[in-house]
């Protein structure tokens, strides 16, 4: 196995388990191939672990081993054991009879930096981000064999065949094939998932938590659902008696998803009416006001330049709902951009509250679930943040 040897006085975040090394910290870049599996050393030739090696990038080496002492890395029970522990995590606080739908690994946050693997029922969807999960494919396999799941689909980026030469196309890459309409339960309630032409893998398993929070507030309440989606807060809103809800989407495959999972619960058609319309336009020019709002939009800054436009539109998005907000309502507010702070979040929604001089209190600050750990020694994995306010 070809090492990386770190520079002398750049050990500190290798110290601190940090699972990125970036280019600058290596004495000297090996010939080895994209998505090769390297060992990590001191300057003094002290082993201090194991990643996957993307030669020409700024993040040159992914770490998903701290060690000193030599492991097989190579061998498909080191990856079983890796599947195996978080599974566990997700068996004590997450998987019931009432919830099949979870994420099982996490990225560096499960310690498998380039890894997303989410199941839905009995089908797992994977996404191989970085060409050395890639070639850990087979493993993989047998790996969720191991634990009993047989439908294995991979969802690809584009992003990441471009920027990581991932080459495997979407679709079933184990032996056994499914649907890839699904149906799950989450919380008990019931969802239609589209693993195929869905968002991300299919649904936004990281707002469980913040879905069932809604229960507390929606009962008798009229409620707006921006940036809808499958109308998950929609659903658990009427579930807990919301009056009337309004389901906000850009997309029109969404709405009609909306409308399969309304049928899917037998909910009454009356309680709830869906828009194919942009939220912005159709929070302005709505002259409906609410009980309980919900803007939950997509990532706003995907890069670090995109952050002074994502804030203005944070602010705005906070800014009309807080207009259109009855006294005595609730406004759930969220960011899933990884490059908008938490503390940053706050000062947006903090300006756009100042705009609308209305007196303002947070109930609740929320984040990821269990089932999308934050390893605490990469911040950088915490990319959810919400509010739940108080508006009077």
């Amino acid at each position: 196995m070809q090492k990386i040897i770190i520079k002398k006085g750049r050990e500190r975040s290798m110290i601190n388990r940090h699972p990125w090394i970036f280019s600058g910290a290596i004495q000297t870049l090996p010939k080895a191939e994209l998505g090769e599996i390297l060992s990590i050393y001191t300057h003094d030739n002290q082993l201090i672990g194991y990643g996957f090696y993307a030669p020409g990038t700024q993040i040159v080496c992914r770490v998903f081993e701290y060690t000193k002492q030599e492991i097989n890395v190579l061998e498909p029970d080191y990856w079983i054991q890796k599947f195996q522990k978080a599974f566990l995590l997700r068996k004590r606080f997450i998987i019931s009879k009432h919830t099949n739908a979870y994420r099982l690994i996490n990225a560096e946050g499960d310690f498998f930096p380039g890894l997303i693997a989410d199941v839905y029922n009995d089908v797992v969807v994977v996404q191989l981000l970085i060409k050395g999960t890639e070639n850990l494919a087979d493993f993989i396999i047998k790996a969720l064999n191991s634990l009993g799941f047989e439908k294995i689909y991979l969802k690809t980026k584009e992003v990441t065949g471009r920027l990581e030469n991932v080459g495997r196309k979407k679709g079933w890459i184990s032996e056994k094939k499914g649907n890839t309409q699904i149906e799950i339960i989450e919380n008990g309630i019931k969802f239609l998932v589209d693993i195929e032409s869905g968002q991300k893998t299919g649904f936004f398993l990281d707002q469980r938590d913040a879905r069932q929070l809604i229960k507390q507030y929606a009962k008798g309440a009229k409620v707006c659902n921006t940036f809808s989606y499958s109308g998950g807060f929609s659903l658990y809103a009427l579930d807990a008696g919301a009056e009337l809800v309004h389901s906000v989407d850009s997309s029109k495959i969404a709405v009609q998803l909306i409308e399969d999972n309304l049928k899917l619960n037998n909910i009454a058609a009356e309680r709830h009416q869906s828009y194919a319309e942009d939220v912005f336009k159709f929070l302005k020019n709505t002259d409906n006001k609410y009980d309980l709002i919900v803007l939950d939009p997509p990532a706003f800054a995907k890069t670090a330049k995109a952050v002074p436009n994502a804030t203005r539109g944070y602010k705005e998005l906070n800014l009309i709902a807080f207009r259109k907000i009855n006294p005595g309502g609730i406004v759930f507010t969220f960011s899933c951009s990884q490059k908008i702070t938490r503390d940053l979040f706050r000062k947006i929604v903090f300006g756009a509250a100042a705009d609308a001089r209305r007196n303002i209190r947070i109930l609740h600050q929320t984040t990821q679930p269990p089932d999308h750990p934050i390893n605490i020694y990469h911040p950088e994995n915490e990319y959810l943040k919400g509010l739940v306010l108080y508006v009077e």
